[in-house]
């Protein structure tokens, strides 16, 4: 080899190196556009270039696209509490869930979750590839399963549960949880959200004004466990909050229920829904304040992250009247874009 050969060969490598760098850092326009960055850098970066209004915007279901930042409209909602629910007529559709209670076995939940989802990701690409993604579920994010215990027959909605009892409710809930979001390390295969919390029960038509009441026992040993251990154990990612109030607190509008149970016991990191028109219910049929901006207020302080709802948009003029502040609102944000990084929504396909 001749002199000096080898350092060339040093130079082009290096060379070679710095240019393979510079058209990576040509390829996105912004950080978070980078799939080698970390989630929280991604998330960091990208709340920061949003606007209030685009902030908010984002924080109901139906959030519209933010065409300057390269973010795509987005729908929340999507339900799979027996098979996803889609216009196509392909999903598969399971029994009810009071029949897969039936069946005392968690691994064979898991196994029908896991299918769910793989066929969530097909309906979702086949959406987008359409461009008939708007509206209602077309989703990676489902509002499923239903984990309240169903003691009272007046609620109309037993059969969407696993019955009565708190500890199978717990196993077949937190099985199916984990066969929605996968095992991959880094993303969600979709984003499960046990609903609806907590001590959701009761007459149905009263449930926008209904406070539960049950003995501290009670509420410990029967109402708690199931979303305890889905959070734990499933790792849910998201949770929906109930229509009623529990200690004549909305349920939505809780700090108690949503920060210190939720997040300082079990470590919840994920975002919280509320349920469609919980928030107005705040207001309209608990009383708990007076107007909108005060409800949107209270529940996205207490932890209530996106609406299923337009309530949000009187964020505004909550954060004009000094009820709330953008930084508070940018904790929310952050879950929300925290999910959809999850969910690879901002990566290449092939990722």
């Amino acid at each position: 080899m001749k002199k000096g050969s080898g350092l060339n060969a040093v130079l082009v490598i290096l060379l070679a190196i710095l240019i393979v760098s510079c058209k990576r850092k040509e390829e996105y326009k912004f950080p978070f556009q980078n799939p080698a960055l970390s989630c929280e850098e991604r998330v960091k970066d990208l709340v920061s270039r949003m606007t209030l209004d685009e902030k908010i915007l984002q924080m109901q279901f139906d959030a519209p696209a933010i065409e300057r930042l390269g973010i795509p409209y987005y729908n929340w909602s999507g339900d799979c509490l027996h098979g996803i629910v889609n216009e196509g007529g392909f999903a598969t559709v399971f029994p009810q869930a009071i029949g897969m209670a039936a069946t005392w076995d968690n691994e064979l939940i898991q196994k029908e979750a896991d299918l769910i989802s793989t066929e969530a990701r097909a309906w979702y690409y086949k959406c987008i590839r359409e461009n008939n993604n708007k509206g209602v579920h077309k989703s990676l994010t489902f509002w499923s399963p239903n984990i309240n215990i169903f003691r009272d027959p007046r609620w109309g909605r037993g059969q969407e549960t696993y019955g009565e009892d708190p500890y199978l409710t717990a196993i077949i809930g937190t099985a199916f949880v984990k066969g929605l979001q996968g095992d991959d390390p880094t993303y969600f295969k979709t984003i499960a959200t046990p609903k609806h919390y907590a001590v959701h029960s009761g007459p149905e038509p009263l449930r926008h004004k209904f406070n539960a009441e049950t003995s501290t026992r009670d509420f410990y040993e029967t109402y708690l466990p199931a979303f305890e251990m889905c959070i734990k154990d499933g790792k849910a990612f998201s949770v929906m909050g109930a229509y009623s109030a529990y200690l004549n607190v909305p349920c939505c509008a809780s700090a108690f229920l949503l920060d210190s149970i939720l997040r300082k016991k079990w470590g919840f990191e994920g975002y919280v829904v509320s349920d469609c028109g919980a928030i107005a219910d705040i207001y309209t049929g608990h009383n708990y304040v007076k107007t909108e901006a005060e409800a949107a207020a209270v529940a996205v302080k207490a932890g209530t992250d996106i609406t299923c709802g337009a309530e949000y948009a009187s964020l505004k003029k909550a954060v004009e009247d000094g009820l709330i502040t953008e930084k508070e609102i940018d904790i929310a944000v952050s879950r929300l874009m925290m999910a959809r990084f999850k969910l690879g929504m901002f990566d290449p396909q092939e990722n």
